[in-house]
């Protein structure tokens, strides 16, 4: 099976685990995805990420975080540029996300940042996906 949009596939299955409120969710390892995880660590959308080194190119165990009554913190999560249609902005257009409440994780040319942060650094690039 191969799978043209990885990224998107990532967003799936966090979609997926935390509607089915499991504690964690594997996902196959990449650079790009270890950055993404990060940044919604930093935001507080999940509890904590880990590269276990296992298989070829390794898995990323996303540990996903819920509210006190087992209430989902991502109400949504989607993917915006994809393999099909590229989504590009200026560093004066980063978009903002239910007015500040979510986050866009965009693709600069210094790496991968969250919107809040690329407003700061006065960057622009490929808009990969809104959480909140």
């Amino acid at each position: 099976m191969s799978m043209t949009d990885p990224i998107a596939d990532m967003l799936t299955r966090i979609r997926n685990a935390s509607s089915a409120r499991h504690d964690k969710v594997d996902i196959p390892a990449s650079r790009i995805k270890r950055s993404i995880s990060q940044i919604l660590k930093e935001e507080g959308f999940i509890r904590d990420y880990e590269f276990v080194k296992e298989g070829p190119q390794g898995t990323l165990r996303v540990y996903l975080k819920y509210g006190p009554n087992k209430e989902k913190v991502i109400s949504g999560i989607r993917r915006i540029s994809r393999p099909g249609l590229r989504v590009y902005v200026k560093r004066d257009d980063v978009p903002k996300v239910l007015g500040g409440l979510g986050v866009a994780i965009l693709s600069t040319p210094r790496g991968i940042f969250s919107d809040r942060k690329a407003r700061t650094e006065g960057l622009g690039g490929e808009v990969l996906a809104f959480v909140w």
